[in-house]
């Protein structure tokens, strides 16, 4: 029996790039003979707009049901000014929550094709594949208490409380050295335990575990630190492996590392594999409509779907081949245009990476 797909559009730049990913999972399906069906949910602002709330319940449920799930960007002005209870990212909180997607990968690979894109010297980036492991359950996001008081001053004053347990450290740094023993066997876990006592437990608990992988090489480094250093020496780096927050920050600008964050996938796991897959973009409503978006993010995206959580890796890296193609070819849309190679609309680059599979 084939696996099925909940596919949620979302809002921005989301339904153009995801219908895109789609014309990849049409050709893919029928070229393999996947047997793979998909059905279409609103989460985000659209659901808002339909539903009251960013996620309603009949779409968590069909959420549980779903092999995996695809999604494009939730949010965009239009809904800022709503109660932060029913914004459309409360949508995404939950359904992560909800569904015990813990585990964020973020790869930051950068095509050779790429790299007079990225904004560093070429001599610093050129190779460079680094994957981000970010826990996305738990941590200030997630933690309480939390709001807005008004003090006894009658000043107003905002509080958010950032904890991890041990547990929580556990899963999220087997996640990550069981990644590293696939690839370069490093992990880089990032903290900032001088100061803050849940990354202090986060660094103890990692030096514990370490002790099941004495094959994989651990080091420590603050955030800050972390932050330069993979603007210095980006290439120093196989698994980062962060809490939610600063991996949030910090997949962000390993993003720019490869020329554009149009061009970052992810993946969010449970515990068994199963997950939601999304580009690491955000829904740029600001060019919403115009077809410049880059689709490729949403693509790999889905090249990540078919080796994580479908078990088909065959097919993954066929569609990653044919990413590499559509570059050498010297298709680029606006975000990672340079001169001398062929401005395309995000249409025609989806097209091309089809024809490329084809």
């Amino acid at each position: 029996m084939g696996k099925h797909i909940l596919i949620l559009e979302g809002d921005g730049i989301g339904p153009e790039i995801v219908r895109e990913a789609r014309k990849v999972l049409d050709v893919v399906n029928d070229k393999f003979d996947l047997g793979l069906t998909f059905e279409n949910e609103l989460m985000g602002g659209c659901a808002i707009d339909v539903h009251g709330v960013p996620l309603a319940d009949s779409t968590l449920e069909r959420a549980r049901l779903a092999d995996a799930i695809l999604l494009g960007a939730v949010g965009g002005p239009k809904w800022d000014k709503l109660d932060r209870s029913i914004r459309p990212e409360k949508g995404l909180l939950k359904i992560r929550s909800q569904l015990g997607l813990y585990a964020n990968l973020r790869p930051a690979l950068l095509y050779p094709q790429l790299v007079d894109a990225s904004s560093l010297k070429p001599e610093i980036v050129s190779g460079l594949d680094i994957l981000i492991v970010r826990e996305l359950a738990g941590g200030i996001y997630f933690g309480e208490p939390r709001g807005i008081r008004v003090l006894e001053n009658g000043e107003r004053e905002g509080y958010n409380t950032y904890k991890y347990s041990e547990s929580e450290i556990i899963r999220i740094g087997r996640t990550a050295f069981e990644m590293a023993r696939k690839r370069n066997r490093k992990v880089c876990s990032v903290d900032k335990a001088n100061v803050l006592e849940a990354t202090m437990l986060w660094r103890e608990v990692m030096d514990t575990l370490h002790k099941e992988y004495p094959d994989v090489e651990l080091s420590h480094m603050y955030v800050d630190n972390a932050a330069m250093q993979l603007v210095r020496a980006p290439k120093q780096f196989d698994v980062l492996v962060t809490g939610n927050m600063f991996g949030d920050i910090l997949s962000d600008a390993a993003a720019m590392l490869t020329g554009s964050i149009g061009m970052l996938p992810s993946a969010s796991l449970d515990k068994k594999g199963r997950g939601m897959y999304e580009p690491c973009h955000g829904s740029a409503p600001d060019i919403a409509g115009l077809g410049i978006a880059n689709p490729l993010a949403t693509i790999l995206s889905v090249s990540m779907m078919l080796r994580y959580s479908l078990a088909l890796p065959d097919v993954a890296d066929a569609i990653e081949v044919a990413v590499g193609k559509v570059l050498d070819q010297g298709y680029r849309t606006a975000d990672i245009y340079t001169e001398g190679t062929k401005k395309v609309s995000t249409s025609q680059m989806g097209d091309a990476v089809v024809a490329a599979l084809i």
